[in-house]
């Protein structure tokens, strides 16, 4: 399947979630997953939707998948501290919303900084 076909799907699960139809985006996803078991993206939309409708160990199953396959990504790492927070786990929530943190200045680190902008 195309990238742009697995995003439309992804979108329209995004759709439904955003329209209040959550139990159709998860049906959505969990379709497109069957299909595509390494698709980061409907991970990480499935891990958002379980959170939202509190199902902290669906969302940590998908979240920890999502993670095995980008490990550097900022946001699923943020998610994992969400959900870990949920669960009572300081811990874990703290680790996951540190890697976010290094992650998110290691993509400033790349960045050159504004022009005119002392250093």
């Amino acid at each position: 399947m195309s990238e742009t076909s697995l995003q439309d799907r992804i979108d329209a699960a995004t759709f439904d979630f955003t329209m209040g139809d959550s139990a159709a985006a998860e049906r959505c996803l969990r379709e497109l997953l069957a299909e595509n078991p390494d698709c980061f993206a409907a991970w990480h939309a499935l891990t958002e939707v379980c959170y939202a409708e509190q199902n902290y160990e669906a969302a940590l199953e998908a979240a920890e998948t999502a993670h095995r396959l980008r490990p550097e990504d900022i946001h699923i790492n943020t998610s994992l501290s969400r959900i870990w927070v949920q669960r009572g786990d300081k811990d874990k929530a703290e680790h996951y919303g540190a890697q976010a943190r290094m992650l998110g200045w290691k993509e400033e680190l790349k960045s050159p900084p504004p022009e005119g902008s002392n250093p």
